[in-house]
Order: C-alpha cells, then structure tokens, then sequence
C-alpha cells in the first residue's frame, strides 16, 4: 500500500525533510497491516527493513541476561523501531509483536539509498535529527549520574514532609531528652512545693494528660519520617545498581578488548616463533 506524504511529516526523522525529499521518500516506503498478536520481526532475523508507528499497539520486547522477556519499548505515533538493524543489515537484537490491529510504514536500504541518490541533502538532514537525539540522550545520562539520592528525594519534599523530619530530628536529640527531662522535673517539683496551692497536685493526671497527647502525635510523626529515610534508601539503591550494571558492562568491555589483545599478541608470537624457524632452516641449507 503506498505511503500518504503527510504520514512521512510526523516522523521525527523525517522532520527536517522538505516536500520533495518527502516526495521521492512516499514513493519508496509502503504501508503493512498487521494482525493482532502478530509477530513484525523476531530476534536474530536479518530482514534488512525498520518500521515506524502509524496506528495501533506494537510492542518491542528483548531477552535479558537470565533469558527472560523484558519490554523494551512500546512505539507509538511516528517513533522508529528496528532502524538500527536496518541500517547495519545485522540480525534484529530484538522482538517486535502488534499487540492489536496495527499499521506501520516499512522501510528497507533500498527505500534510503533512493531517496539519498536523488537528494543527498536528505542524508544531511536525518544525521542532524540523529545528532540531536544523541545530545539529549547524553544530557539525561549527565543528569543522571550528577543526582544524588538526596537530591531526588528533595525534588518531591513537600512542607508536611519537611516538618515531620524535623520533629523525628528533634525529637531523637539530647536537646530533646534534657529538655523533657528538666520541664519534668521543674512541674512536678513546683506541684509538691505548691501542695494544697498546686494546679496539679499529684499523681499529676493533667502531665499524665499532655504526655499522652504528646506520644499520640509523636509516634506517627516518626513513623511518617521513617517511612521517607525509607524511600531515600531505595533510590540509593536503585542508584547504585545503576552505577554497578555500568561499571559490570564497563569490565566486561575490558575483559573482550583484553581478550582481543591477546589473542593478537598470541598471533604475533606465532608469526614470529614461524619466521625464526624459516631463518633456522635456510641457515642449515646453506
């Protein structure tokens, strides 16, 4: 089916892309159905095409390390999926299946290497687009590893939050404790002084009435800061399974360009190990 110009005009890609590059590009790709639960590509197919989004639910899916299914996206009106593959003419890394009556504009090598012969500014044009999605995917990653779990945790404080630190603060301090302490005994010491005079004589029901308010209030204000030390944990450690899965994928990295290295002195060593035999040998024949 042929692709509609105007389709062409809401794909990021594209976006840059004047109405005759547009032109010569609508008559390369072609619109596909597809099905419910249908599968667009599966993982370690070589189909050489990527797809974007029109209508419909696709779900772009990978398997981790544990070989498990993972999500790894779900496209919608004008993204790309696929495009990497398409480009490198490699086996798909992932799994693409429309989750619901879907259409998609296909594009393969061919359809891209038409539209550059006849406009080569158009390659010019995509490459900035590209260029512009890569500076803001390496702003996130800074943004990223600048935040510290504090920093996040602030971001959403709000006033009652903030408070409820404080008196959890206050109230877990020797300031507090003294404090309580000295006010303790003041009231009861000035109650027996005063005896028949005493507002609150003993068994001092009225301390016994505002100690009670006070461990009433003071419990669930603890809890509440409890509960955000709580959540800064977790982002601490989600943040630093981010920098260990880095770090891990970093070594890991390492280790194959050091196994490439090896591998090529050993071939070094080979080679020559061999010509000092050749030299040996025609020394003898000689």
């Amino acid at each position: 089916m042929a692709c509609n110009l105007e389709e062409l005009r809401h794909v990021p890609l594209f976006s840059l892309l004047d109405d005759e590059e547009l032109a010569v590009l609508a008559t390369q790709v072609e619109v596909r159905e597809f099905a419910a639960r249908q599968r667009i590509y599966k993982l370690g197919e070589v189909s050489g095409r990527a797809y974007v989004m029109l209508s419909g639910s696709v779900r772009v899916v990978l398997l981790d390390d544990d070989g498990q299914e993972v999500v790894f996206s779900e496209p919608r009106h004008g993204d790309i999926f696929g495009f990497a593959s398409m480009l490198d003419n490699t086996e798909h890394k992932t799994s693409a299946y429309a989750m619901e009556a879907s259409s998609c504009l296909e594009i393969d090598r061919n359809d891209l290497s038409v539209l550059l012969s006849r406009k080569p500014m158009a390659g010019l044009d995509m490459l900035t687009v590209l260029a512009r999605e890569i500076h803001q995917a390496q702003q996130i990653v800074r943004e990223r590893s600048a935040k510290s779990p504090n920093e996040i945790i602030d971001e959403k404080e709000t006033f009652g939050a903030r408070i409820a630190d404080r008196v959890a603060r206050f109230g877990g301090s020797w300031t507090f404790i003294i404090t309580f302490i000295v006010v303790l005994v003041s009231y009861t010491a000035i109650n027996v002084i005063l005896r028949g005079r005493a507002w609150d004589p003993y068994p001092f029901i009225l301390l016994n009435l505002f100690l009670s308010m006070l461990a009433a209030i003071q419990a669930p204000v603890i809890m509440m800061s409890q509960n955000r030390q709580d959540t800064k944990d977790r982002v601490r450690s989600e943040l630093d399974f981010d920098v260990n899965r880095r770090a891990e994928l970093e070594i890991k990295e390492i280790s194959r360009r050091l196994s490439v290295l090896t591998d090529q002195v050993g071939d070094v060593e080979e080679r020559l190990r061999m010509e000092d035999q050749e030299r040996r040998a025609g020394g003898l024949r000689s």
